[in-house]
């Protein structure tokens, strides 16, 4: 089809400071074709040569300007005048979008059939990092949902208890506006927006709501919404009378929902006179205001809180007193960060290590609760003193232990210790049942998680790094669209759909491949752990530059044989390691036992408690303080991976430990032509059995294996080596605008 599916109206009054930023924003909404018009209300700062510059840059630009100042209305109706999309989008000139807010809200009115739509404001301050909120009550928070003419006509009462929902930025299909003649009341200055769309329903307008927050509307020392002169006070009284005539022929709910309306509107009407002679210090206009509409009086609640908020605002000053500091490095993380107690977590802190080494300060932002699972309370590691702050949404710091506030965490580690108790007495039944809590990096986004991200965010730094792919959402909501953006890629995500056997599941969630380009595609960045996950970024997700970034290792000084009849896995409890430990267990173990009946596994990490149970030579350490103990007794480290993409941490620490390891090609995915020759592979339970047996056998070859595994982790992973093309791309991210939209 023709044209562009949005036409996006920024009517503008000396916004130049922002006008650039709403550009971009909307310039970069993925999935839909826009053009933006901008129009001019007659700047007196240098806001229409800015237009032109834009417009200059990119054809999706048009700038235009009013022959006289006429008022946001006006100005948008000139843009509607030369407006060519299917849609129309309101976007005030301070103000941001995320970046999918079109295509979602185009999807949800298609689908629907509305003619307009609209979705929650997330409603910030300049000026204050914490003054975050979205601005829709519990009421209109949930699923997409209709705004009925009664309902709107009840939430827009000004001053009202509920939120106002005339603040909303809808979209109108530009089909309905031709045919309905609807068109900005030029007259007003304030409450345009509510006019409109009160007009529109009352003409038959199916009015849809999906109240989630991507509209970012900012506040600051120029914003004009509230600003309720006398003289607009009165225009307002006015036009609330001609949209009375318009609602005279409608049923009971819709006038008993307007005389609530206008009866609000006849109070902010005296309270702005009442409040502008106050002002002038004219005591009889004051009382007369006052007398002429009594109720007027109750809406000094509103100043008042006004005042007492800034007053708090004083008192007590924002946490952490965060000054935008040039060196500062956010990284957004959900998974259990305590230390360097897993593949992803160490490969995590091996990055801020990076950070540091490259004179920027890291700082790590949690924003879901949902990362304790069931553990309320768990001890950080010393290797977490390379963030020089750390929030956690629904955590608090008590000395060097991270304890949960929610009392359902604690209570579900209670039902979990009970139930695995009743488990191992014979207790069968529902609720003996092993409950998994949700992986929470992949846990689905909840507004309170996006605001977290929002105010203890924005503000930190240029540079931000999302952990894994799906804290690609966090990104928008850091509120500046300046700041430069990676993803830590960790693996490719649905490389590994189809390699779990039927009835097993990932543990992580199940992503297809579009699904994860698309999320790739919103960073400036993706930081790949291994070659194959860099090349398929430089193939397929187009504008996002693809950075190596090997995990980064110290090694031991000399190889480490161990002992030969002990063998160790390591690993976490993911899909990947249960069902890999399962099938050693199961398929190998038993004849590596028969052939040596000394021989014992050692299985560190939280991997072990997924196992039923253990077999005889097996033990079952869980989270293990030390494991560089560990590795100096093992004589041989086994990776029996199944399934799964990416790089293997584990095989890298195994290196840099000097160890002989008997490991599978799925281990070694990606780092085949670096390590062959400091392995053994092994890919069915034969091989795996007759590798082991050597090694425990013939400790000349053990100790051989060892010497080639930490001669190949010096090579290829040591810190220098592994995060430089990271530190280049960091040194030039800190110092530079964003290079794209």
């Amino acid at each position: 089809m023709d044209g562009p599916l949005i036409s996006f109206a920024i009517a503008n009054f000396n916004g130049e400071r922002f006008l650039r930023d709403a550009v971009a924003s909307a310039l970069a909404q993925r999935g839909v074709t826009v053009e933006i018009l901008i129009v001019d209300d007659r700047s007196t700062d240098g806001s229409w040569e800015l237009a032109e510059r834009l417009a200059a840059e990119d054809a999706r630009v048009r700038a235009f300007q009013m022959p006289e100042n006429g008022g946001p209305g006006a100005a948008r109706n000139l843009a509607i005048e030369h407006a060519g999309g299917r849609w129309l989008a309101v976007l005030d000139s301070d103000d941001l979008l995320h970046p999918d807010r079109s295509r979602r809200l185009v999807e949800e009115a298609e689908r629907s059939d509305a003619s307009m739509i609209a979705d929650d404001l997330l409603v910030f301050d300049q000026d204050r990092y914490e003054a975050v909120a979205t601005h829709l009550d519990a009421g209109r928070r949930g699923d997409a949902q209709w705004i009925a003419l009664p309902a709107y006509l009840d939430e827009t009462r000004m001053y009202g208890r509920r939120p106002n929902l005339g603040f909303l930025k809808p979209m109108f299909r530009a089909e309905f506006l031709k045919t309905a003649g609807l068109r900005y009341d030029a007259r007003l200055r304030i409450a345009e927006d509510d006019d409109l769309v009160l007009r529109a329903l009352a003409g038959g307008a199916r009015y849809r709501l999906l109240p989630r927050p991507m509209y970012f509307y900012r506040k600051h020392g120029s914003s004009i919404s509230h600003r309720l002169s006398p003289a607009n006070a009165d225009k307002m009284l006015a036009a609330g009378d001609r949209q009375g005539a318009l609602l005279a022929g409608h049923g009971p709910e819709v006038q008993s929902a307007w005389r609530g309306k206008y009866g609000a509107l006849r109070r902010s009407w005296g309270f702005a006179w009442f409040v502008d002679a106050l002002k002038r210090r004219d005591a009889g206009g004051a009382v007369r205001a006052a007398l002429n509409t009594p109720g007027a009086l109750l809406l000094l609640r509103q100043p008042i809180a006004a005042i007492l908020g800034r007053a708090r605002a004083r008192l007590l000053p924002e946490r952490g007193g965060r000054a935008a500091d040039p060196k500062a490095v956010l990284f957004v993380s959900r998974q259990r960060l305590m230390g360097a107690t897993n593949g992803s977590s160490a490969y995590l802190l091996g990055i801020a290590r990076a950070v540091r080494d490259a004179g920027l300060v890291p700082h790590l932002v949690q924003p879901s609760p949902v990362l304790f699972g069931r553990i309320p309370f768990f001890r950080l590691r010393p290797e977490m003193s390379v963030f020089e702050t750390i929030q956690v949404r629904g955590g608090r710091r008590l000395g060097g232990t991270l304890v949960a506030t929610s009392p359902a965490i604690f209570a579900g580690a209670v039902r979990g210790i009970a139930a695995r108790l009743l488990r191992r007495l014979g207790a069968t039944g529902a609720w003996v049942a092993d409950r998994k809590a949700p992986y929470a990096i992949a846990a689905p986004w909840e507004p309170e998680d996006l605001l977290f991200v929002a105010r203890h965010g924005r503000g930190v730094g240029q540079v931000a790094i999302a952990d894994y792919v799906f804290q690609a959402e966090a990104l928008p909501y850091l509120l500046d669209p300046s700041v430069r953006s990676a993803i830590v890629m960790h693996d490719l995500f649905s490389a590994r759909a189809g390699q779990f056997d039927k009835g097993q599941g990932d543990s992580v969630a199940a992503l297809d491949r579009a699904s994860e380009i698309d999320l790739l595609g919103r960073a400036d960045a993706v930081l790949a752990i291994q070659a194959t996950e860099a090349q398929f970024v430089a193939d397929h997700v187009g504008g996002t530059l693809p950075v190596l970034v090997p995990m980064a290792i110290a090694s031991v000084a000399e190889p480490q044989p161990g002992e030969a009849d002990i063998l160790l896995f390591v690993g976490s409890n993911t899909a990947p390691n249960v069902h890999g430990l399962q099938w050693f267990v199961d398929a190998v173990w038993p004849a590596v036992r028969a052939a040596a009946p000394g021989s014992r596994l050692l299985v560190a990490g939280t991997v072990g408690s997924a196992i039923a149970s253990a077999p005889d030579g097996v033990e079952l350490l869980g989270l293990v303080d030390d494991l560089a103990a560990l590795y100096r007794q093992a004589g041989i480290v086994v990776s029996p991976l199944l399934h799964g993409s990416g790089l293997k941490i584990k095989l890298v620490e195994a290196l840099a430990h000097g160890k002989a390891s008997v490991v599978t090609a799925v281990t070694l995915q990606g780092v085949e032509t670096l390590v062959a020759d400091a392995v053994i592979q092994a890919d069915d339970a034969e091989s795996f059995v007759r590798a082991i047996g050597l090694l425990q056998r013939d400790a000349g070859r053990r100790a051989a294996l060892a010497g080639e595994a930490l001669a190949a982790a010096r090579r290829h992973f040591g810190a220098e080596a592994a995060t430089a093309d990271f530190r280049r791309w960091l040194s030039g991210a800190a110092g530079a605008p964003a290079s794209r939209p």
